[in-house]
């Protein structure tokens, strides 16, 4: 479990990125954190492996202050995907997936077959081991990233906005994948992005932030579509545009979902799959 407890950002300028946050991650959950530039939510998940020390306040991982850990050793426990993979360009994919328990002092064959192991576990192709980032498309260098924030196989994984500089096909395809693997590892798992489709589809719980990381409304979706806290939520998730009231249409072709504005959303199945 992870808890923050009324942490505060302020910056020596006087700009504060995070006022006065108190929530708590439940283990084996989802928490996504969803809001516009400058609503603090990655600022919030680097408090969590102390990339960012909060101004006051705490953050405590299964009742422990992260203030009581060796930063470099807690962040080697904590798993952790950047937008841009932030692979090591000169290091083949197998090695870059076997980082973190080398340096733990796994040996470097096991580390390495820990990592085709990984591979597979991703959907990555065991062919690819041997090529170096600049070799793979942005998905595959997304699924290395993900590989190798679980080569520790840590109980915590965070997640800045993973899959935002990749095409919508493969974010659709990583995000599935994200699923499957969340059902099958059951990690205690923070992710941060602005789009709140995807914080639907991926959150257990998802946490809407405004400026200054204040914490506008939190739930499951649906709880936050159903009871929109305020007229900000309401637009934020797109209440208020029509995009979200749905109806229904017939079609030569079956049943179409159709948004306010008219547009087809999806079709209507024929009974269950």
């Amino acid at each position: 479990m992870i808890e923050f407890r009324s942490v505060r950002k302020e910056y020596a300028d006087g700009v504060v990125a995070v006022a006065d946050v108190s929530l708590v991650v439940p283990s084996h959950k989802t928490v996504v954190l969803v809001g516009s530039s400058g609503s603090g939510k990655t600022t919030l998940l680097r408090m969590v492996n102390r990339m960012v020390e909060p101004t006051s306040g705490a953050v405590l991982i299964d009742g422990e202050d992260v203030r009581d850990r060796d930063p470099v050793r807690l962040r080697r426990s904590i798993g952790y995907v950047m937008q841009s993979a932030g692979l090591l360009p000169h290091v083949r994919v197998i090695d870059n997936i076997a980082t973190v328990p080398i340096l733990n002092g796994v040996p470097r064959r096991e580390a390495r077959e820990r990592a085709r192991e990984l591979m597979d576990t991703v959907g990555l192709d065991r062919a690819l081991a041997l090529r170096y980032p600049a070799q793979l498309s942005g998905g595959q260098q997304q699924r290395v990233g993900v590989a190798r924030a679980l080569a520790s196989d840590p109980n915590i994984l965070l997640m800045d906005e993973p899959f935002g500089a990749v095409d919508p096909i493969v974010r659709r395809e990583l995000q599935r994948e994200l699923l499957r693997l969340q059902s099958e590892l059951g990690k205690t798992t923070v992710f941060v992005t602005h789009d709140i489709d995807e914080a639907f589809l991926l959150g257990d719980e998802v946490v809407i932030l405004a400026q200054g990381g204040r914490i506008v409304q939190r739930g499951t979706p649906d709880e936050i579509l159903e009871a929109p806290a305020d007229d900000f939520v309401r637009e934020f998730v797109g209440l208020v545009d029509g995009r979200r009231q749905m109806s229904l249409r017939p079609t030569p072709h079956g049943t179409a979902v159709v948004d306010a504005s008219g547009r087809v959303q999806g079709m209507l199945r024929d009974g269950p799959t």
